[in-house]
């Protein structure tokens, strides 16, 4: 029996979410869910439903913002009040968040589109080192 994958758009539990993010402990391999259970605490913009049984369930838009909340954290070295910073300007809201955070998609654009997209990435990198 083969089983489905979730669509896209499907809301995605705390753990599923938390695999796609990578957040395991490599000593352990549990789950950090505590992470993303404190971001919540930390970022307004995490407000995912909270079902019976308190389960929680993040929409398409909370796995976006997560995933820059967990670049700018992890990868680049942020505060988290830097972080809340560069939410609060909004500034990110120019690129397709999708686009800045799934490189391994291959891309069939004109070259016009990436010169575009170029620009907006050096401007919001301009704004990023504002920050830091």
């Amino acid at each position: 029996m083969k089983l489905q994958s979730k669509s896209s758009t499907a809301y995605k539990t705390i753990g599923e979410i938390t695999k796609e993010l990578g957040l395991v402990d490599k000593k352990t391999g549990s789950l950090q869910t505590h992470t993303l259970r404190y971001w919540e605490t930390r970022f307004k913009q995490l407000r995912p439903i909270i079902k019976a049984g308190r389960r929680r369930y993040y929409s398409k838009e909370n796995l976006i913002m997560l995933k820059m909340i967990k670049t700018l954290l992890k990868d680049k070295g942020y505060t988290i009040n830097g972080v809340k910073r560069i939410l609060s300007k909004k500034k990110l809201s120019g690129l397709d968040a999708n686009d800045s955070l799934s490189i391994n998609k291959p891309i069939n654009i004109n070259t016009d589109s990436i010169k575009n997209r170029l620009r907006k990435i050096n401007s919001i990198i301009k704004e990023l080192k504002k920050v830091k």
